[in-house]
């Protein structure tokens, strides 16, 4: 493996680690903090979950070196992990502390 693949996988290991975080505030129901919310206020449930989904996909295009499966398959995981990410967002949101 060349050495730059070192460091791509790297950039994508630190994508997977700040989405998993934001996606199971969001999934749980909690808002909290994303780049694009004005000032110190913290993200919807829903906003999270997106964000943090965002970032898996980015890490899954800089992972992707080996293609398994087709564009439809990748289409389909991801709309379907984010379908039902903002409906457990909308699900627990009024559950949160």
């Amino acid at each position: 493996m060349p050495w730059i693949a070192y460091i791509v996988h790297f950039i994508a290991a630190a994508f997977l680690t700040n989405g998993i975080r934001h996606f199971v505030n969001g999934v749980s129901g909690r808002p909290f903090r994303i780049p694009f919310a004005q000032g110190a206020k913290l993200g919807s449930p829903i906003a999270n979950v997106v964000w943090g989904w965002a970032n898996f996909l980015i890490a899954f295009l800089l992972f992707a070196n080996v293609y398994i499966g087709t564009p439809g398959d990748t289409i389909f995981v991801a709309a379907g992990m984010l379908v039902t990410g903002i409906l457990l967002a909308r699900i627990f949101e009024g559950d949160a502390i």
